[in-house]
């Protein structure tokens, strides 16, 4: 299956993508929750999306897409998880999978504008493969990590580099800003995907190709991630593990180049869909 949720910020409802189109299943009477998740919901919805075919009322396709999935408890990230990407910024490649987090508050849909921080100078892009949880995980074995995996996703993991990287501490300062993690359209069950090892993943700015990646150039794939990340922390259903970002990033460029007002980025995911958002300036709300 392929879950959507659409209308206003806030007012989302549930939907699936059937044969391209998209369907409301609002009667079905759940939003895509860690509750849903936790209890059987993808096959609760299978068996009611079955049982209504035919019936299920159509989305109008100017309908906003929001998240797929309703906010998570978190959304944890892992940072130079491609060799070429930590080239580009200058690191070493990781023994261990880098990790951090970001805000839930960050979460906004696909097609969502992004909006510059007050005091930015130095706002990126990453384009990243997602994986959302589909039940509680706690010191998960790498061989049975996909078991826990209700599907994957589309996410730009927006950063802003000298939040990131110029003012102490940790990475989190620099990835949690608001509308910093434009995710979806939608989230694709297993079944749909194919091998997720194997996906082109890309990113443009302005229409100028910046991303173009393989997750076949994982250094850490999503059964040890699942695994690893359970060690230290529980997963609980619905919650976003972001996989890291090939080589393209505007850090990487020299001189670096950064997003400014007006810029439209694109990226998409073999399998997984496109997404588009446009840069605003700070505003307060």
């Amino acid at each position: 299956m392929k879950l959507i949720r659409y209308g206003q910020p806030g007012q989302e409802k549930p939907g699936v993508i059937l044969q391209d189109q998209l369907v409301d299943v609002s009667a079905f009477g759940e939003d895509y929750t860690e509750a849903f998740f936790a209890t059987d919901g993808l096959s609760r919805l299978a068996d009611f999306v079955q049982a209504n075919a035919g019936q299920l009322p159509a989305v109008a396709a100017s309908e906003r897409l929001g998240s797929p999935v309703a906010r998570p408890s978190k959304i944890v990230c892992v940072g130079l998880n491609y060799a070429d990407h930590a080239r580009e910024t200058g690191a070493t490649p990781p023994a261990e999978p880098v990790l951090f987090f970001k805000s839930t508050t960050a979460l906004v849909g696909p097609n969502d504008n992004i909006m510059i921080p007050k005091n930015s100078t130095k706002t990126d892009w990453e384009v990243e493969l997602a994986v959302v949880i589909g039940k509680r995980a706690s010191y998960v074995e790498e061989v049975d990590a996909l078991d826990y995996v209700a599907g994957y996703t589309l996410h730009n993991d927006v950063s802003e580099r000298e939040f990131q990287l110029e003012r102490s501490g940790t990475w989190d300062k620099g990835k949690g800003c608001d509308t910093f993690a434009p995710v979806g359209p939608f989230l694709a069950t297993p079944d749909e995907v194919g091998d997720v090892d194997n996906l082109r993943l890309w990113l443009s700015v302005n229409g100028e190709m910046m991303q173009d990646g393989t997750t076949a150039n994982l250094i850490f794939r999503i059964p040890f991630l699942v695994s690893y990340i359970s060690q230290f922390m529980t997963l609980l259903p619905g919650d976003i593990i972001s996989t890291g970002t090939p080589a393209g990033v505007g850090l990487g460029f020299k001189p670096p180049v950064y997003l400014k007002p007006g810029d439209v980025v694109e990226l998409g995911i073999d399998g997984l869909g496109t997404s588009r958002q446009e840069l605003v300036a700070y505003t307060k709300s």
